[in-house]
């Protein structure tokens, strides 16, 4: 075994004197002798010797090991380094891009090397003779053990008292004496301290050797234990090693009672050390040489204490509470000792406490972090230190505060400080100074402070006295000492890598003090989530902005620390909410002092602004950290409303593309050139930057509004396939973020732009190429004797991620007509097996248009797949216009139908009888909800599943239009129309009135809450006509340059087949409704010319790629319909109507074809492709619903789903399919007469409404289906109309203001 350990680790050995590795040899087998003893076979101890470099820490620090390193570097260095140069010029490759392959080789060729082989032959020969000689030796020795064992045996006869066990044998031939009680006692006897010192040191290697439950049982314990105490205080130090021995064994084979006994006595012993004078304890002025006798035997107590300290919590729960005290309370009592109670206070030097000693031991506190670790323990602790023991604590504050005041503030001091203390780690040093002692002691206390503050009783301890203090020191200035302490002491390693000598430094250790409260809820809020702390925080931040220099050397490393501290922060709600509203929210979002001075530094760090800094470049670190910060909050809609006024997204679009530039000059690297190495390193830090200032830049499209600001940058495209690359690794979005990119790419997909850029990055062929492998090919790790289960569910589980992907990418209609726009489908006449779709037109064309048997054969799952496309239109179809798109383009509902109509029994009984399975039921369901229109008591939807019995579908189906008339409801008739005389007063006389507007709103709003019945037909046309006809005869409320029709006819004008089939459907819409007649198809034909007319008037040339950009909108015009059926079909008048209307602000905003490629927006909003409804109304959406109901915002996180897109579908298509006819008046009223800020108060409250049913949905994962399938039931706008109003009174001032600034 011996000769493999040798032969194994000392491979590149040259031949020696054997009297020079002998030595060597045997102190290395010495030191490793505990580890080769306790291996249970031999096997494993020769496992143990040849991993002993893994596992030995000290193991180059034996004194062969560094001969034999010494002698490698003589004997083989220049064949080293000859073959280190010829690979590198060979290969051209660094030792930081090829670290490992260069090492590999070298070693190979060196092994190759005659000198290797040489080494090696006398390496043999050498060794052979040097073990061979060691075993020798060890068989001599070994006959002497055991001729010396005999006689020991032979003695044991006639004297029990002898020794029978020897120190130095190995714990294999160890044995016991077993005693009786008499023997016992009279080992007792032996033990006082009145017998001589022979006798009690006999005695005390007798009761060693015993076995430990003979002792512990005995009679005698009670009188054992002053002996074991009077040895271990004893000046003799082998009493006192032996005593100490005893103690050691007890405490690893004892009951607990025995164990607790032990623990006291000897923390009892160690307060008698300081407080008697016999004991010799060093001052603090003198310091601590531990090679002293005295100094030793005091620290190898202390050892043993903190020892069981660091043990004990993990069993003492398996006993009683009572163990747990005493064991508690004898060590605070101890570490409460201070140089006043010691009896040595007469002199004018410091006497060291106890807790400097086991500060020197464990220097970070680690037996009190898991003391404090469990709740069973914590209690205890945290109620002795707050009744008996809180002098400790005022001590641990008193000690920070006196190294923050002390004069050795200078930063080469703490630097060998720190140095200090990873030497004391190091076994490297033997003296301490009382300075060194002092600042071990500050690393003590402020490591047990940190974790104390962790936890609500810990904090209840606050404030203390401290000495020579007059008040009091509460929490709050505790922490604020501790975050200049950091400024002062700004050592810490950048990007992390932090040694283990600048772990010691004052800046590190308090960071981890805050990134640990941080990381607590309740602690963050009641510790860091104030005032005070942000602005200490701040400090070096204001400072600067100031044009002041801060006087600390470091100042970068400060700012990053701060800026860390601070995106912690700010990654919570509640501190988050702190920095943009100040505390108690009493600041405003646009006077938030924290926010403010946050985003200037920033910008004038990204701008190179700051005089301060001016003499060097900033670093990347350094901007990265602060960005981060701001990129909390400016991923939050909150926070980009605080930040927007910074143009922070300008500057960072600066920024990276200044990186780019660079970049392309840095020349590319030669091999073998000088400079290969600083070039490489030179474009990898550019690199990173890029990515960096990528990464920041993608997080703006986290809220609709950032989403604009990110796209008018022009690097969307640049951030998408950045977070595509990301996202296809599986990579956190950051160290903050709790979720992935989910809800980022449904932001992205809800617009024009951002499809197209995700197109473009690959993103979507991915998920294409991803859900046909699960439908259709399924895991590449499935193992064949285990087949797929056939699916119950419609979607199965496998395919649900896929599905709900699909549809957050096609939920919004411009996503939609970017992707298939004008794309006709493939229809080849023959599909291969492995030919996989790679676009959403393949997608429609294998798995939703299956009007060929080529399309039937080629998917192996037919059922399962085309199952999956139905239910995957059936979604769709709810967007209106995405199913006029799919109408007009592929003829969906004829290819239904023709579908249906294949699926018929053959039959000679019951011709024509349909096949009734989930496919046929499914179809049937599509097929009525793409023909009716109407809220959620306006049309009857079939069923999706089947009833057992002998009916399992009782609805017919059909292939052909129209309907069977079970699904259609009767139509509805104009019933009598209650009255308000009061309000038809109001009307009539709207023209005598100065204030009628005013009173209008006032009484309609009565009249909303008391009697909403009355508000619709003639009531509210006449009511619209008053209010609009009001409005745009002020100056002040004509927003936009109102339209005039002239008198040119419109006829020779054509609509788009979208339009037409939107025609269609709003006839049949308004014929249910009763407000059209048969022929009114024409006159919506005209008006909707007008309206076409209108808008290309005030449209602008656009240069853009985006196809809904080339030419008009390419969607139906729902309001100019729900107008025309509010109306009753009067063309007309509703053209009228539309005229006035035009001017209003109003219109923007609920008549979106309205600001379509307008000249009334900016040109880079007009090219952006982004509908103010989403960028402005969406965006406040969101930001109320934060707010106002936080479960709901919750919710649609978690689901990977945004309420911008639900609700820009919702305002698209005026909530048609969605809400009763009467509830879409209300709401095209509330928006014109009481402003157009209720459209966001109006989804406030639908979404407040469903957030039952959001929640459970949610839960179910299909939270975007249910929201785009289904109607809004048991909504009323009277009902939430106070509730929209309490909205108003809080946000009517920010949302109207950036309503109105959209032609900016």
């Amino acid at each position: 075994m011996l000769c493999a350990f040798v032969f194994s680790k000392m491979s590149h050995l040259s031949s020696k004197i054997e009297s020079e590795l002998q030595p060597l040899l045997r102190q290395l087998l010495k030191s490793i002798k505990e580890r080769i003893s306790g291996a249970p076979s031999v096997e494993c101890a020769e496992e143990i010797l040849l991993h002993l470099e893994e596992t030995d820490e000290n193991f180059h620090n034996y004194e062969l090991v560094k001969y034999l390193r010494n002698y490698i570097d003589s004997a083989l260095g220049s064949v080293i380094e000859e073959e280190t140069e010829k690979c590198t010029s060979a290969e051209g490759r660094s030792l930081g891009s090829g670290q490992d392959t260069l090492v590999q080789q070298v070693t190979r060729k060196t092994r190759e090397s005659e000198e290797y082989k040489e080494m090696m032959k006398s390496l043999k020969n050498t060794m052979m003779i040097v073990v061979e000689s060691l075993i020798n030796k060890f068989e001599e020795d070994q006959l002497k053990k055991e001729e010396l064992h005999r006689r020991k045996q032979h003695e044991q006869h006639t004297s029990y008292c002898m020794d029978s066990c020897s120190d130095s044998g190995s714990s294999f031939n160890q044995s016991y004496t077993f005693m009786n009680q008499e023997q016992l006692q009279i080992i007792v006897g032996r033990m006082d301290p009145s017998q001589p010192k022979e006798v009690r040191r006999e005695a005390l290697q007798t009761l060693c050797c015993a076995p430990p439950s003979d002792v512990l049982n005995c009679d005698c314990w009670a009188t054992l234990r002053k002996h074991l105490a009077a040895a271990l205080s004893d000046p003799d130090s082998t009493l006192s090693e032996k005593s100490l021995r005893f103690y050691a064994k007890t405490f690893s084979s004892s009951t607990f009672t025995i164990t607790r006994e032990t623990y006291t006595s000897l923390a009892k012993h160690l307060e008698s050390c300081f407080t008697s004078q016999q004991s010799p304890v060093p001052t603090l002025s003198a310091g601590i040489d531990i090679t002293s006798p005295d100094i030793v035997r005091l620290l190898k107590k202390f050892r043993l204490l903190n020892e069981f300290q660091k043990e004990v919590p993990s069993f003492w729960i398996r006993h009683p509470e009572k163990f747990m005290e005493e064991i508690v309370e004898s060590t605070l009592s101890l570490l409460s000792i201070t140089h006043e109670q010691s009896l040595r206070a007469e002199t004018s030097h410091h006497a060291l406490e106890p807790v400097y000693f086991l500060a020197l031991l464990d220097t970070k506190a680690s037996w009190f972090n898991k003391w404090m670790h469990g709740y069973y323990s914590r209690t205890v602790v945290l109620r002795l230190l707050e009744n008996k023991y809180k002098s400790l604590i005022n001590a641990a504050v008193r000690q920070c505060l006196n190294y923050f005041d002390s004069k050795h503030l200078e930063d080469d001091g703490t630097d060998n400080l720190c140095t200090m203390l990873y030497h004391l780690n190091s076994d490297r040093r033997t003296y301490y100074t009382g300075h060194e002692l002092q600042y071990i002691y500050f690393v003590h206390s402020l490591c047990l402070l940190g974790r104390l503050l962790m936890y609500t009783h810990g904090r209840k301890l606050f404030p203390v006295k401290v000495k020579n203090r007059k008040e009091p020191i509460p929490l709050m200035d505790l922490l604020v000492l501790l975050i200049r302490m950091m400024y002062q002491h700004p050592k810490s390693a950048q990007n992390g890598n932090i040694t283990q000598t600048d772990s010691y430094a004052p800046a590190n250790l308090v960071m981890e003090v805050l990134r640990m409260l941080c990381g607590r809820k309740e602690c963050a809020t009641e510790c860091l989530y104030r005032s005070i702390v942000i602005d200490s925080l701040l400090f070096p931040i204001s400072t600067l902005l100031k044009g002041e220099q801060m006087m600390v050397t470091g100042i970068e490393t400060v700012l990053i620390n701060t800026a860390d501290i601070l995106a912690r922060i700010a990654s919570t709600d509640r501190g988050l909410s702190l920095l943009l509203f100040g505390e108690n929210n009493k600041g405003s979002a646009r006077n938030c002092p924290s926010a403010r001075v946050i985003a200037e530094f920033t910008k004038r760090l990204l701008d190179g602004k700051l005089p301060t800094l001016a003499s060097t470049e900033p670093s990347s670190a350094l901007k990265g950290a602060f960005i981060f910060v701001c990129r909390q909050m400016y991923n939050t809609c909150e926070g980009l409303e605080v930040l927007m006024p910074y143009g922070l997204h300008e500057s960072i679009s600066k920024a990276w593309k200044k990186a780019c530039l660079l970049s392309e000059r840095i020349p590319t690297p030669i091999a073998g050139s000088e400079s290969d190495s600083s070039t490489a390193q030179e474009l990898q830090n550019t690199m990173l930057l890029e990515e960096m200032l990528l990464d920041n830049l993608l997080n703006f499209a986290a809220t609709p509004k950032g989403l604009l600001l990110l796209q008018q940058t022009g690097a969307l495209n640049e951030c998408v396939i950045f977070m595509f690359s990301r996202f296809t690794k599986k990579l956190q979005v950051s160290k903050c973020e709790k979720f992935g990119y989910g809800v980022m790419v449904t932001q992205v997909a809800a617009t024009a732009p951002g499809i197209v850029a995700l197109q473009s990055s690959g993103f979507i062929k991915a998920l294409v190429m991803e859900l046909w492998s699960v439908l259709e090919c399924g895991r590449d790790d499935a193992r064949m004797i285990n087949p797929k289960p056939t699916p119950v569910e419609p979607i199965d589980r496998s395919c649900q991620k896929s599905f709900l992907a699909l549809i957050n990418l096609l939920s919004s209609f411009y996503a939609v007509y970017e992707l298939i726009g004008n794309l006709p489908l493939p229809n080849k006449a023959s599909y291969s097996l492995r030919e996989v779709p790679t676009s959403i037109v393949d997608v429609i064309d294998r798995l939703v248009i299956m009007n060929s048997n080529a399309k039937i054969h080629s998917l192996f799952n037919y059922e399962h797949s085309h199952m999956f496309g139905v239910r995957l239109l059936s979604v769709m179809c709810c967007n209106l216009d995405t199913l006029l798109l799919l109408e007009s383009q592929y003829h969906v509902s004829e290819i239904l139908l023709n579908a249906q109509e294949e699926n018929v029994r053959e039959n000679l009984e019951n011709p024509g009888d349909f096949i009734i399975d989930g496919l046929s039921v499914e179809r049937n369901h599509i097929l009525v909800r793409m023909n009716l229109i109407g809220g959620p008591s306006e049309r009857v939807l079939p069923p999706r599943v089947l009833q057992k019995g002998n009916d399992p579908y009782r609805w017919p189906l059909f292939s052909s239009y129209p309907l069977p008339k079970c699904y259609l409801r009767e139509s509805l008739k104009n019933l009598t129309l209650k009255q308000d005389n009061e309000f038809n007063k109001l009307l009539k006389n709207s023209e005598k009135q100065t204030d009628w507007l005013k009173n209008c709103k006032k009484q309609f709003c009565k009249i909303m809450i008391s009697k909403p019945d009355i508000i619709k037909g003639s009531i509210l046309v006449e009511l619209l006509e008053k209010v609009v006809g009001h409005l745009s005869d002020n100056p002040s409320e004509c927003f936009f340059r109102p339209y005039e029709a002239s008198d040119t006819s419109v006829k020779h004008l054509s609509l788009s087949p979208i339009q037409q089939l939107g025609i269609k459907t709003v006839g049949r819409y308004g014929r249910f409704l009763g407000l059209l007649k048969d022929d009114s198809d024409q006159e919506l034909a005209i008006l909707l010319m007008h309206c076409e007319r209108f808008m290309k008037q005030q449209q602008t040339t656009i240069s853009s790629s985006l196809c809904c950009l080339q030419g008009g909108y390419v969607g139906h015009d729902w309001f100019a319909s729900t107008a025309f059926l509010i109306m009753s079909g009067d063309g007309e008048r509703t053209l009228k109507f539309l005229q006035q209307f035009s001017s209003l602000l109003v219109s923007a905003f609920i008549w979106l074809p309205r600001l379509h490629s307008s000249i009334h927006l900016s040109v880079e909003s007009a090219e952006s492709g982004i509908h103010p409804v989403y960028s402005c109304t969406a965006y406040y959406i969101e930001m109320l619903l934060k707010t106002e109901a936080p479960l709901v915002f919750s919710a649609f996180r978690m689901s990977g789903f945004t309420p911008s897109q639900i609700c820009q579908h919702w305002l698209a298509q005026c909530f048609w399919n969605y809400l009763n006819w009467t509830e879409i008046g209300h709401y095209i009223a509330i928006c014109l007469i009481l402003g157009p800020d209720y459209q966001v108060y109006m989804c406030i409250a639908l979404l407040k409404h469903l957030q039952q049913e959001i929640l459970h949905h949610m839960q179910a994962q299909d939270l975007q289906v249910f929201l785009k399938e289904e109607a809004i039931h048991g909504f009323h706008v009277s009902s939430y109309l106070e509730f929209m109003q309490n909205l108003e009174q809080s946000y009517r001032t920010t949302i109207l203001t950036e309503m109105e600034n959209i032609k900016s």
